[in-house]
Parts: structure tokens; sequence; C-alpha cells
């Protein structure tokens, strides 16, 4: 059985780096997706955006989705955090 790691540790990794929250918990495509649309959408607001705009203003769509995947690496972490204690806890009862 895979050791499944803590999903604190899972939510600190996302908010320092997007999409290194689902890689550690080896959803790596879903990770690559959100970094990629990070990159994408931060770029888009840049250049679309005047240049007196403050740095948030210019990076605006790319820190939202930054956002948006910080709590989703955590729910999925907790997720396989608790289906994998229940596993251990109902096989280890029988």
């Amino acid at each position: 059985m895979k050791k499944t790691i803590n999903p604190y540790l899972v939510l600190a990794l996302a908010i320092v780096l997007p999409g290194a929250g689902h890689v550690a918990i080896r959803e790596a495509p879903r990770g690559l997706v959100f970094a990629f649309f990070v990159l994408f959408f931060s770029v888009l607001t840049y250049v679309t955006t005047t240049p007196d705009q403050s740095f948030i203003g210019r990076h605006a769509g790319g820190l939202f989705v930054w956002a948006l995947s910080i709590p989703d690496a955590y729910r999925r972490a907790r997720m396989k955090y608790t289906t994998a204690n229940r596993i251990a806890g109902a096989s280890g009862s029988r």
C-alpha cells in the first residue's frame, strides 16, 4: 500500500508553487494543467491591461487560477488521506 502524503504538506506546496500540490498527490496531469492556465491567464491579463496597473492587476487572471488550485489540491489530498486511513483501519480490524 502506498503511503499517503499529509494534506497540510500538500496545502503548503500548492501555496508555494501552482500545481505542485497536485503533483505531490500523484495527479501530475491536473497539476500541469493548473500551472499552464496560471501562466496563460497571467500573460493574457498582462497583455490586455495598461502599463499603469499594479502587479496584482496585471496578473490577476493567473493569480485567480492559482487561488483556485490551492483548495482543490488540499481537498483532493484530504479525500485520499481519509480514504487510505479508512481502508487501513478496516483491513486492520479483520
